[in-house]
This record gives C-alpha cells, sequence and structure tokens, in this order.
C-alpha cells in the first residue's frame, strides 16, 4: 500500500509506482466522491472513451435483481 501527504496547500502527489500501474497522464481529471470517511477518486471519463466500451459482450451472464441473495 502507498501513501500520500496532504501539503500545506491541501494538494497530494500520487505516488510514481501507483502513476504507473494506472497509466495515470498529467492533467487527468478525477471525481472525488465522499464515503463515509473514506475519499474515492475516480478517473473521468469522456463518452468519447467510453465508445465501444462493450462490444462483444456476453449478456447470458447478464443477473438482474431477482438473481441477487
Amino acid at each position: 500500500m502507498s501513501t500520500a501527504t496532504l501539503s500545506s496547500k491541501f494538494q497530494l502527489s500520487l505516488p510514481k509506482a501507483l502513476r504507473e500501474a494506472m497509466q495515470l497522464q498529467p492533467g487527468q481529471q478525477f471525481e472525488l466522491i465522499p464515503m463515509g470517511s473514506v475519499i474515492q477518486l475516480v478517473p473521468k471519463t469522456s463518452i468519447k472513451q467510453l465508445r465501444g466500451i462493450a462490444r462483444g459482450a456476453n449478456s447470458a451472464q447478464y443477473r438482474d435483481r431477482a438473481d441477487r441473495s
């Protein structure tokens, strides 16, 4: 697990190993989602980047609410 320290300007620097593993780029934007005492960082994705993401998906394994326990 990596750690980061909040600066006096309230900025965080992500460790290099994490940036490389997640292929993060300078200037990339994130959504910040507060979840209790946790802040979730989610990379923003444009509609253009999502085009074709479900191509080839197999709907035979789809579960609806009735299948959940």
